[in-house]
């Protein structure tokens, strides 16, 4: 039997980077958007999901002409990218052709990674995210020692990414704590099974365009503009999840 799968679908079947260990119900209810917006494309094909606010919410700390860029044509990119991957490992599956196998599953990794990131890029940034509390907060504070030393670790950590990729705060359920870590691309580098709770994409498309090469004042102010509610929401649905045994 031959799949494809819709938006609704990767969303459960993806995790983060390469992962197939998936993020259960944060996407539903973080970018899901409307109940229209949600459903599958025609074919099962996956969807750019919409913006969760205007173009120009997040100025001045990003401005409007990266975000529209950003996301109509580097996400919607990767949208397509992933979409391709999946068709052509379908007609590998049914061919019996597997002869481009190396190619396709690279296409899918670094397109469904990106797809993934993204999505969670979208969600955790506002203007009016709140602070830090609740049990997420107690959760920093056993893994870092305080929130200031995790946002100090968080920031330098995506600063010093090399090349293109992620800072990315996350739940390791094997050992019940939060972990910071970096992605280089989209899907190398990464901790099977985690969950990402935080994403700071610094690829110079996310902020090439504002701040040139200055990628620290970049990180510095998107701190400024993180939302703790969708943060601490995606916390609650992953705490207490234990790692496969």
């Amino acid at each position: 039997m031959d799949f494809l799968w819709s938006r609704r679908e990767m969303m459960k079947g993806i995790g983060m980077a390469t992962l197939a260990l998936g993020l259960p119900g944060i996407y539903s209810k973080a970018f899901a958007g409307t109940a229209e917006e949600a459903k599958p494309a025609q074919g099962g094909a996956c969807m750019l999901p919409p913006l969760p606010y205007a173009y120009d919410a997040l100025e001045p700390y990003i401005d409007e002409p990266t975000l529209r860029i950003h996301h109509d044509k580097h996400h919607a990119g990767y949208v397509n990218g992933f979409n391709l991957a999946m068709e052509k490992l379908a007609e590998a599956r049914k061919s019996g052709d597997y002869s481009l196998i190396k190619h396709w599953s690279r296409e899918f990794a670094f397109n469904g990674a990106g797809h993934v990131l993204h999505a969670l890029y979208w969600g955790n940034l506002a203007k009016d995210g709140g602070a830090p509390g609740g049990e997420f907060l107690q959760a920093v504070v056993k893994s870092f020692g305080t929130l200031d030393a995790m946002i100090a670790q968080f920031a330098a950590a995506t600063k010093a990414v090399e090349a293109s990729g992620w800072g990315i705060l996350a739940y390791e359920p094997y050992m019940g704590h939060l972990v910071i870590q970096q992605a280089e691309k989209h899907q190398d580098l990464a901790i099977w099974g985690v969950y990402p709770l935080l994403v700071c994409d610094v690829w110079e498309h996310a902020y090439y365009l504002k701040y040139q090469n200055k990628r620290g004042d970049y990180v510095d102010n998107f701190i400024k503009i993180i939302n703790w509610k969708v943060v601490e929401e995606r916390y609650e649905r992953v705490k207490g999840v234990q790692g496969y045994r």
